[in-house]
């Protein structure tokens, strides 16, 4: 007799402590605090019961430098706010600055390793099959270019993980439900048939970035390998359905990835401080559901979303539909259990204040434009596959020598802070374990 049981995904999930505690400044939409409620609805929903949570190391300039020049990176390192009259013409190069919408603030270099970390080491266990699906939600800013900033991003780690991934996958699908155009990561594979990019977003009225028209399908080798879906005001949970699942089955069908990067940006959600769509946690996290369901070696990101509390539930959400697993609409009690007041459930109320102007003849033409460009893709492209080289090395940085010495200590800094082994004497930071790289 055979006994056949339902596979169970692997999951890691990949979180530092440091990333929700970095600070844009005053007024800003985008607040890394956002992923620190998230996280710890996680935890207090007991999701970590089900997957393997990490603490990801933290990218290396060299890393970071296989997609960004090294002029931007290194800026990105010296860039500071006590002499920030001296990099005048650096910020407008790279354009960062406070009038720009990414300011200079505290630890912006250990901020973009940090997020950047995580999405390196998700695609790493993806393609050393230590996992089915990785998770980051700290990632996924995706409008960075190599040597700008761009849209609160400024390292693009989705670019950076998708260049490790194709040098063991040779062909690799990007999927992008954030509200904003995924313009950074299209660009970047622009002219390659080894990335197919399929961006859902809202495109016209000046709406940032300006890019994602129907008519930009790649060129070169690239060409018929970006796929632009772009969306009017209101959208909601039916008619981004309508669109997303047939386009993404026919892409899939046809292209043959070997692996998908979901970028999940939550300014989709109705109601988002910046969003302009009425998607519900329900349709966001169907499409989500969607892509898992082809089974595919998947990197699932974070993205934008400015209504933090919202953000949390959406991620919290979709990281139990990855597990599979059911959870109240009642919040647990958590850390920050005051933010999801009055009501403290998971799924808000949906608000139709936002008309949706997406009607049923222009949600068709879409779809249309978006099966011409698929016509016209050769099916599973083949690819030379040059020999892989040796896994960059992870240097382990002296970090004592990089801290102020009148700054309290990081997470990071108690974690490399370890005693050996079978050593019994007091540590003068207390008890502390070394989760670099390791399970938690």
């Amino acid at each position: 007799f055979f006994f056949f049981m339902d596979y169970q995904q692997r999951v890691s999930y990949f979180h530092d402590l440091d990333v929700g505690n970095f600070y844009y400044g005053e007024g800003h939409p985008m607040k890394p605090h956002r992923l620190s409620l998230t996280h710890n609805l996680v935890m207090s929903y007991g999701l970590d019961k089900h997957m393997k949570v990490y603490r990801p190391h933290r990218a290396t300039e060299e890393e970071l430098m296989l997609f960004h020049t090294e002029d931007y990176v290194d800026f990105i390192k010296r860039v500071s706010h006590e002499d920030i009259s001296a990099f005048s013409n650096e910020l407008r190069r790279f354009n960062v600055g406070e009038e720009r919408d990414c300011p200079v603030f505290e630890g912006l270099l250990e901020y973009c390793q940090i997020y950047s970390g995580g999405s390196l080491d998700g695609a790493m266990q993806l393609v050393h099959n230590q996992c089915d699906i990785a998770v980051n939600w700290s990632g996924g800013l995706h409008h960075a270019r190599s040597d700008e900033a761009s849209g609160f991003c400024y390292v693009n780690d989705i670019v950076l993980a998708i260049v490790e991934m194709l040098r063991y996958f040779p062909r690799v699908l990007y999927i992008d439900i954030d509200i904003h155009h995924g313009d950074g990561v299209q660009d970047a594979f622009y002219t390659t048939n080894r990335v197919l990019t399929v961006s859902f977003h809202k495109y016209g009225d000046g709406f940032f970035p300006g890019t994602g028209d129907v008519c930009e399908i790649g060129a070169a080798n690239g060409k018929y390998h970006s796929i632009n879906v772009p969306l009017r005001d209101g959208i909601d949970d039916e008619g981004y359905l309508e669109l997303f699942r047939p386009i993404i089955r026919a892409t899939i069908e046809k292209y043959r990835p070997q692996a998908v990067v979901l970028q999940c940006g939550a300014d989709s959600l109705n109601c988002d401080r910046l969003g302009r769509f009425n998607l519900s946690l329900h349709g966001h996290a169907e499409c989500v559901k969607f892509v898992k369901s082809f089974e595919l070696p998947t990197l699932v990101l974070g993205g934008g979303g400015y209504t933090i509390r919202n953000v949390a539930r959406c991620w919290t959400n979709e990281t139990a539909v990855i597990l599979e697993q059911d959870i109240s609409n009642n919040l647990p009690v958590n850390d920050y259990y005051r933010y999801f007041g009055p009501f403290y459930q998971l799924h808000p109320t949906v608000s139709h204040a936002i008309q949706n102007t997406n009607t049923k003849q222009y949600i068709e033409v879409v779809y249309e434009r978006a099966m011409e460009v698929l016509r016209g893709l050769e099916c599973a492209p083949s690819v030379e596959m040059f020999q892989i080289p040796p896994d960059l090395l992870m240097r382990d940085t002296d970090w004592n020598d990089q801290r102020d010495p009148d700054s309290r200590f990081s997470q990071h800094d108690l974690d490399v802070m370890v005693e050996a082994k079978g050593e019994f004497f007091d540590s003068d930071h207390g008890d502390t374990a070394d989760f670099s790289r390791e399970k938690l």
